[in-house]
Parts: C-alpha cells; structure tokens; sequence
C-alpha cells in the first residue's frame, strides 16, 4: 500500500561536503548527501563524515551550486604561458616553522 501523496514529494536536494581535518589544512570534498536544507546537511555531514571525532569544520554547498572545470581542457587552464614560469611558487622560500607547507 503506497503512502498517500508519496509521488507528489519533491526529492531533497544533493549537498557536496567538505571537511577540514586540522586548523591549518583546506578543507577537502569527503562526499555527497541529501537534505532538506543546509543546517540539516550539516548535522548529517558531521554524523556521516566525522564520527571518530576527525575534523574542525565542515562546509556544505548545494551540488547544483557548484560548476567545474572540463577535464578535456586541461591544459587551458593549468599550464602555465610560455615564458611565464615567475608566476611557480617554486621561486619562493617557505619560512621556517609555518605547518603544512
């Protein structure tokens, strides 16, 4: 027996995670999850994601919200210009006692 008005629900929208491990690190993409709205993705996020106690934040964004880059066009925006290479970090010292670099 269906739930009445159970086809008229609209799905929760997809919501991509985001957790940063230590203060000092970026925060990087761990998963996707639904919800009805972004303080409920949070809560699930931290419940999903982060149960042994790993992590200082967790961001969430709508998925329809993000846009990337195409993986065909790599080289359009990852290669540096010829003659450019001062634009490379390599050129650079790090200083002494900064974690994570």
């Amino acid at each position: 027996m269906a739930t009445p008005g159970a086809d008229e629900r609209e799905p929760w929208p997809l919501w991509e995670v985001f957790v940063r491990a230590n203060r000092g690190l970026s925060h990087v993409h761990v998963g996707s999850l639904h919800a009805p709205d972004a303080e409920m993705a949070i809560r699930n996020a931290r419940d999903l994601y982060t149960r042994r106690g790993e992590g200082v934040s967790i961001w969430v964004a709508p998925a329809e919200a993000i846009t990337t880059s195409d993986p065909d066009a790599k080289g359009a925006y990852f290669e540096s210009p010829a003659g450019k290479n001062y634009r490379h970090a390599v050129y650079y010292t790090a200083s002494e006692g900064v974690p994570h670099l």
